[in-house]
């Protein structure tokens, strides 16, 4: 029976290198995997039970609070990582909590090349990362979504550096509660591109440590023109409630020898220690 199992397996067809695998990193069940950090708090607390699941969803939820009072929050997964795409499909819901500042009015944001939440200061209000700034429509106008923030970063556009907090994609708007599905291409301190429905709604290089719109950090994890090539993703808490039913990465490093088992055609950084060989 063994060598008839050792035949099958050898005429079975190989792995398809250009079939994509995107890994989970919300489960939809609980928040394992995942570090809550809210200013004026210690990491791994979880005011008010601002981030948890419901229904499959990871949800922002501001029901416990009496008021906002700046506690702006973000939840950070385990792994760090330097060439990948990240999905969320997010919708915001309900009101804005009390005494939430009007800019943040459906307003959220995906954190990536983020420090280690390990490094923030219990007052620290943002990390020090790249936001891809979620927004919902008002009911009327235009209000994009997709868009950059730098909290203490900066970035290169058009081979300038980029010093403004934030830039606008060219995404159109998106009113009420429908669920919207945002990609973010990161390769490492190269390109990041911020994608919707397959087309680039803006993107920069070279994205780096510097400027402000961050407060209470510690000056070690502040190194002004440090280039960002890695670092951890995280879900943001702005005062408004979000949902996110889906959080997915695929990752772009990977083994880039077709002659290897594991080889992926749309890997974008090669780790050859990755590399598996058929014996």
């Amino acid at each position: 029976m063994l060598w008839l199992l050792l035949v099958l397996s050898s005429l079975a067809p190989a792995a398809d290198p250009a079939a994509k695998e995107w890994l989970p990193l919300f489960n939809g069940k609980n928040l394992d995997g995942w570090t809550v950090k809210i200013a004026g708090h210690e990491v791994g607390e979880n005011y008010g039970n601002t981030f948890r699941v419901e229904n499959g969803a990871l949800k922002v939820s501001y029901d416990r609070y009496t008021a906002f009072d700046n506690r702006f929050g973000h939840i950070f997964h385990r792994e760090k990582f330097s060439h990948y795409v990240v999905a969320v499909e997010y919708r915001f819901t309900g009101e804005q909590a009390p005494g939430g500042p009007q800019w943040a009015l459906r307003n959220s944001g995906v954190m990536v090349h983020s420090q280690p939440v390990e490094s923030m200061t219990k007052l620290q209000n943002f990390p020090i990362s790249i936001e891809v700034q979620l927004l919902g429509g008002s009911g009327s106008g235009s209000r994009t979504t997709a868009n950059l923030c730098t909290p203490g970063t900066h970035v290169v556009r058009n081979g300038q550096l980029f010093t403004t907090h934030c830039l606008n994609s060219t995404s159109k708007t998106y009113h009420g509660d429908q669920w919207v599905r945002v990609e973010i291409e990161v390769l490492g301190g190269d390109t990041i591109r911020h994608i919707i429905d397959g087309e680039t709604e803006l993107a920069y290089e070279k994205p780096q440590i510097g400027g402000g719109a961050v407060d209470n950090f510690d000056p070690a994890a502040k190194k002004d023109g440090t280039l960002l090539t890695e670092g951890y993703i995280s879900l943001q808490s702005e005062s408004h409630p979000v949902e996110f039913r889906k959080v997915e990465l695929l990752n772009l490093a990977g083994c880039m020898d077709p002659k290897a088992s594991n080889y992926k055609s749309y890997y974008r950084h090669a780790v050859p220690s990755a590399c598996r060989y058929a014996r």
